[in-house]
């Protein structure tokens, strides 16, 4: 079984990943592993704080000569601003600590801080904002950099784009290249593939930095090369489908999650939503007449391309504070304003292809096993014969 954790703060010294269950002999490359970090890091609309992190991954367990070797593999990621909290945040108190702390009382809504600091018990919301923070999705990043790696051994790849911003929203259909292309770009506006969607995006994100606000938005998630029969219909939580969903409603600020064609199928008759099914004589396998599925039937992988998508809340912490009440006075108070981004769909988009990898990443090891990569590529291989001779 695929198991990943992270720790560490937001203001910390640094964040930590462990990912456990990768087979022996899977290549890695610390450099597609920073690749993926420096991708999260960009887009026009994010913080003061993506100006000061360089953020690059340390291995420190599991991979030994470019390859896993079977242990737990654990990265840790140093947070350069940790120097600028070191006495706010210090591990063991000293005399004058509590002098120094940043509090925060005036709890901002929709983020963690008053439900965390009621159910900690806590006077105050530093504690839970520091570890609610997004800026935990790095270590989700790196773990998804490494599960992608893996699946690139089985053809399989994992990629987003942005398609919509607040109200300007991508109207077309869009290409598996035009993705491909846009995430090997070395400078990203908001991760759309449109050039005159992105442009009226940034028009939404341009006004919320004039009016103090934030805009939320909707990320496109998708996987090509997936075989057929990941996941199961054989109870709730083997379902492919609901793993996805929790995997991207666990991103911080996002609020739903949409697979296939399903708004869409909400309005429309059953005759119009579901792909019909065909035969490819010469290529041996089953296709169908359109994707509105989204990869998915019966919580189990079906072959077509899998589109997952995340609808992002805008952000909790404005420029132009909401009203708040104080938890120390209990007193009406305008919110607390923490340095913070304007827009975070593109980077968002990142973290949900780290997850979504880390999913697929586990069902393929659930479906093929394997303690050493050769192991897995055999069983799989072994599948695809199958499956073709079906």
């Amino acid at each position: 079984m695929l198991r990943f954790e992270t720790a560490g703060e937001s203001h910390g010294e640094c964040l930590v990943a462990t990912l456990t269950g990768l087979p022996a002999g899977v290549p890695v490359s610390v450099a597609g592993i920073n690749r993926e970090l420096w991708r999260r890091q960009q887009g026009f609309g994010r913080g003061g704080r993506m100006k000061i992190e360089t953020d690059t991954a340390e291995i420190v367990s599991g991979v030994r000569h470019s390859q896993t070797i079977g242990s737990p593999v654990a990265m840790i990621i140093r947070n350069r601003d940790w120097k600028n909290w070191t006495e706010v945040l210090p591990v063991e108190s000293a005399p004058d600590s509590e002098e120094k702390k940043k509090k925060l009382t005036r709890p901002r809504p929709g983020h963690a801080d008053l439900a965390g600091a009621v159910k900690y018990g806590l006077p105050e919301a530093r504690y839970v904002l520091e570890r609610a923070s997004a800026r935990e999705t790095t270590s989700r990043v790196a773990v998804g950099a490494l599960a992608k790696q893996f699946l690139a051994e089985f053809g399989i790849t994992v990629l987003s784009h942005v398609v919509q911003v607040g109200t300007a929203r991508l109207e077309r259909a869009v290409t598996w290249d035009e993705i491909v292309a846009l995430s090997l770009k070395d400078e990203v506006l908001l991760g759309c593939v449109d050039p005159e969607s992105e442009a009226r995006m940034k028009q939404v994100v341009d006004e919320a930095y004039r009016t103090g606000d934030t805009v939320g938005g909707i990320f496109e998630v998708r996987a090509q090369g997936l075989p057929i029969g990941l996941g199961s219909h054989i109870a709730w939580d083997t379902r492919l489908d609901g793993r996805l969903a929790q995997a991207i409603l666990s991103i911080q600020a996002v609020k739903g999650v949409e697979i296939g064609a399903a708004d869409e199928a909400a309005h429309e008759f059953g005759s119009k939503v579901q792909d019909t099914i065909h035969y490819d004589q010469a290529d041996r396998r089953f296709t169908r007449g359109a994707n509105k599925a989204g990869g998915l039937e019966g919580g189990i992988t079906n072959g077509e391309e899998l589109i997952v998508r995340g609808l992002l809340k805008p952000i909790s912490t404005l420029r132009r504070p909401l009203m708040s009440v104080d938890i120390e006075t209990k007193q009406a108070s305008e919110a607390a304003y923490e340095r913070s981004d304007v827009c975070v769909a593109p980077a968002a988009g990142v973290i949900g292809e780290a997850m979504v990898a880390i999913v697929l990443a586990g069902a393929m090891l659930e479906k093929f096993g394997g303690d050493s990569l050769k192991e897995s590529r055999r069983n799989y291989d072994g599948y695809i014969q199958q499956v073709r001779e079906f």
